[in-house]
C-alpha cells in the first residue's frame, strides 16, 4: 500500500473514532456540558488532561524548537512541566473544592463582584483566542503535508471535526474523545522515537539513546552533534542559550505560571467527583505527560542528527569536512521527503552561489574564523530554511521508517492540535454562556436555554478560531508562548491571591488583572511596532527590540505577573477589606475536611 493511501486510512480511522465517541458521550445537561457531570474517574481524567495539555506546541513544535535551540530549548520543558506541577499541587485541588465550573466564576464569587468575573472573562478570551491560533496553525500544517490539501482546507476540515464532537458532546464528549486522542498522540510520538533510537544508537529506549554512542562508533550522539553544529557555525548544542540568562529565567517562569493559569486545563479538575480525585487525576496526568516530555529531547537531537546527515552525507557518521563539495547533497539529488515538504512552504532552498548543492550553515555567525572558512569554500549564505514545526512530523520520513509509522505520526499531530483546540473552545464557550449570559446578563435563564447558548457559543468560537488560523495577526510568531504570558500576567495572580490571601479584595484583584494584562500586551505590541503604523509600514518600536533588560515579548508574562501582584496589593491596602463571610470561605477552601477549624471541634 502506498504512503498516501496509508495516511488517508490512518487519519480517517482516527476521525471516525472521535466522532463515534462524541455520539456515544453527548451531553444532555449543563452539568455534563460544562463539567462532564463531575463523574469522570481519576485515571481517565488524567489521560484527558494530558491530551488537553499536550497541544500542537508540545507534539509538533517543542522538539523542533529544542532541535534548533539545543540546550536553551530546555526552557520549554522546564516551564511547561514545572507549571503543571504548580497547577496540580497549589491550585487544582482548592479550585475543585470551591466547586465552580469555570475560572471566571471562581474569581467572581471569590471577589464578590460581577465586574471581577467580567474582567476574568476578558483575560480568558484574550489568552484562549491567542493560544488557539497555534492549534489551528498546527492543524493546517499537518493537513497540508499529509493529506495533500492546502493549509486553509485543512483548517476547514479541522473545524468540522471539532464541531461534531465538541458542540454536541460538550465537556463529556471532549473528555472521552481526548482519552482516545491521548492514546493516538503518545503512540505516534514514542513509536517513531524507538525506531530512530535503535537506528542511531542501538538502544530502544530514546531517553537512554540520547546519551548513548552512535552505532559502530565510540563517540556519543550528543558529542557528535556538538562537533557538527559548531563546524557549521552554530552554538554548541549542549550549552547554547537563547539570549541572556535573565531572559531564559524569565521565559521559563512565564511559561510556568502561565501554565498554572490556563483556564482550559484548570477546567479539567472540575470533572472529577471529589477533591481527592482531583489530586489523584493530577498525579496520573503528570505520568502521562512525562511519557512525551522525557522523550522530546531525544527526538530533537536525533531529528537534528538525521537532518544534517541528509544534507551533508557522511559528515555525522564519518566526521568528514562539511565544507568539502562532495560532502554536500546536490539539489537535484535531494530525497523524496524534502520534495514533499517543499510543497508546504515549510522547507525552502535558494542556491545562492549557483553550485547546485545545498549549503546549510550559520551565515550570521560572529566568529571571523568560521566566516573566513565559509567564504573560502565559496559559500554565499545559508541556502536551507527548515521550519521548526516540521521536525517531528518529518522525522519518520527522514529516517525512512515504514509507511504505517508515518501515517501514525500524521494522526498523532492532528490529535494533539484538535484535543487542545477542543479544550480551549470549551473554556471560551463556558465563559460566554455560563459566566456572561447566565452570570451577568440573564441570571434566570433556564438550563435548556443555557445549554443551547453554550452550544451556540461553541459554534461561534469555532468559526472565530478558524478565521484566526486562516488570518493570523501580525504578531502570530510565538503566539503559544504569548498566550502563556497573557495567562501568567492576568489570571494566575488573581487565582493565587484568591486562594492564599483572605484579605485580598475585589478592587485589588480587578486592578491587578487589568494592569498585568495591559502591561504585557503593551510590551508585545510596542515591540512588534503595531501601535505605530504609517501607510503600510511599521515604524520602529519603542526603545528598540527587547528594550526591557533584554527580555523578549514571549517571556514578558512573568514581568506582567509581578506588576499584577504589586498593583493588587497596593490597591488592597487603600480599600476596604473583603466581607467576613468571604474571608471565612477562603479559609475553609484551604482547610482539609475533618479538621477542627471546619467541624467546629475544640
Amino acid at each position: 500500500m502506498d504512503l498516501q493511501t496509508t495516511i488517508y486510512l490512518g487519519v480517517g480511522a482516527s476521525f471516525a473514532l472521535y466522532i463515534g465517541i462524541a455520539i456515544w458521550a453527548r451531553a444532555g445537561s449543563t452539568s455534563e456540558f460544562y463539567a462532564a457531570g463531575g463523574s469522570v474517574p481519576p485515571v481517565i481524567n488524567g489521560m484527558a488532561t494530558a491530551a488537553d495539555w499536550m497541544s500542537a506546541a508540545s507534539f509538533i513544535s517543542m522538539a523542533g524548537l529544542i532541535a534548533n535551540m539545543g540546550y536553551g530549548g530546555g526552557l520549554f520543558l522546564m516551564g511547561w512541566t514545572g507549571g503543571y506541577v504548580l497547577l496540580a499541587m497549589l491550585l487544582a485541588p482548592y479550585l475543585r473544592k470551591f466547586g465552580k465550573f469555570t475560572v471566571p466564576q471562581f474569581i467572581g464569587d471569590r471577589y464578590y463582584s460581577k465586574t471581577a468575573s467580567l474582567v476574568a472573562v476578558l483575560c480568558l478570551l484574550t489568552a484562549s483566542l491567542t493560544y488557539i491560533i497555534g492549534q489551528m496553525t498546527g492543524v493546517g500544517v499537518a493537513f497540508s503535508r499529509f493529506l495533500g490539501v492546502s493549509s486553509a482546507t485543512g483548517i476547514y476540515v479541522g473545524q468540522g471535526i471539532v464541531f461534531l464532537y465538541a458542540v454536541f458532546g460538550g465537556m463529556k464528549g471532549i473528555t472521552y474523545t481526548q482519552v482516545a486522542q491521548y492514546l493516538v498522540l503518545i503512540a505516534a510520538y514514542i513509536i517513531p522515537a524507538i525506531f530512530i533510537s535503535l537506528q542511531l544508537t542501538g538502544n530502544p529506549i530514546p531517553q537512554l539513546g540520547l546519551g548513548s554512542n552512535l552505532v559502530g562508533h565510540d563517540v556519543s550522539l550528543l558529542a557528535t552533534l556538538d562537533k557538527v553544529v559548531t563546524d557549521l557555525g552554530f552554538g554548541k548544542y549542549t550549552t547554547s542559550l537563547p539570549g541572556s540568562t535573565l531572559n531564559m529565567f524569565v521565559y521559563t517562569l512565564s511559561l510556568m505560571i502561565g501554565t498554572a493559569g490556563l483556564p482550559h486545563v484548570i477546567m479539567r479538575f472540575f470533572t472529577v467527583p471529589t477533591v481527592k480525585d482531583a489530586r489523584s487525576s493530577a498525579g496520573w496526568a503528570l505520568v502521562f505527560i512525562a511519557l512525551l516530555y522525557t522523550t522530546a529531547p531525544a527526538v530533537a537531537a536525533m531529528a537534528k542528527t538525521n537532518l544534517i546527515r541528509t544534507i551533508t552525507p557522511g559528515v555525522v557518521m564519518q566526521g568528514s569536512d562539511p565544507y568539502a563539495a562532495d560532502s554536500q547533497i546536490k539539489f537535484d539529488e535531494r530525497p523524496d521527503w524534502m520534495k514533499r515538504w517543499e510543497k508546504t512552504g515549510l522547507l525552502k532552498f535558494a542556491d545562492k552561489n549557483g553550485d547546485g548543492r545545498i549549503q546549510f550553515y550559520n551565515d550570521k555567525s560572529k566568529n571571523p574564523e568560521f566566516v573566513k572558512k565559509a567564504e573560502a569554500a565559496g559559500w554565499k549564505g545559508n541556502e536551507l530554511e527548515v521550519n521548526a514545526d516540521i521536525i517531528v512530523l518529518a522525522n519518520p520520513e527522514i529516517a525512512l521508517l515504514p509507511n504505517w509509522v508515518i501515517a501514525l505520526v500524521a494522526a498523532g499531530g492532528l490529535a494533539a492540535a484538535l484535543s487542545t483546540a477542543a479544550g480551549l473552545l470549551m473554556a471560551i464557550s463556558s465563559s460566554v454562556s455560563h459566566d456572561l449570559i447566565k452570570g451577568i446578563f440573564v441570571p434566570d435563564i433556564s438550563e435548556k436555554n443555557e445549554l443551547l447558548a453554550g452550544k451556540i457559543s461553541m459554534a461561534v468560537a469555532i468559526v472565530v478560531a478558524g478565521y484566526l488560523g486562516l488570518n493570523p495577526p501580525g504578531f502570530a510568531a510565538g503566539t503559544v508562548a504569548l498566550a502563556f504570558g497573557i495567562a501568567a500576567s492576568s489570571l494566575f495572580p488573581a487565582i493565587m491571591m484568591g486562594i492564599f490571601s483572605k484579605k485580598m479584595n475585589k478592587e485589588g484583584a480587578i486592578a491587578g488583572m487589568l494592569s498585568g494584562l495591559f502591561v504585557t500586551l503593551f510590551y508585545v505590541f510596542a515591540h512588534k511596532g503595531i501601535f505605530f503604523i504609517k501607510g503600510t509600514e511599521y515604524l520602529p518600536t519603542i526603545g528598540g527590540a527587547n528594550a526591557f533588560f533584554g527580555i523578549t515579548p514571549e517571556a514578558f508574562g512573568a514581568v506582567g505577573a509581578l506588576v499584577n501582584f504589586i498593583v493588587a496589593f497596593l490597591v488592597d491596602k487603600v480599600t476596604a477589606e473583603p466581607p467576613e463571610h468571604i474571608q471565612h470561605m477562603v479559609e475553609s477552601v484551604r482547610t482539609p475536611r475533618g479538621s477542627k477549624l471546619v467541624n467546629g471541634a475544640h
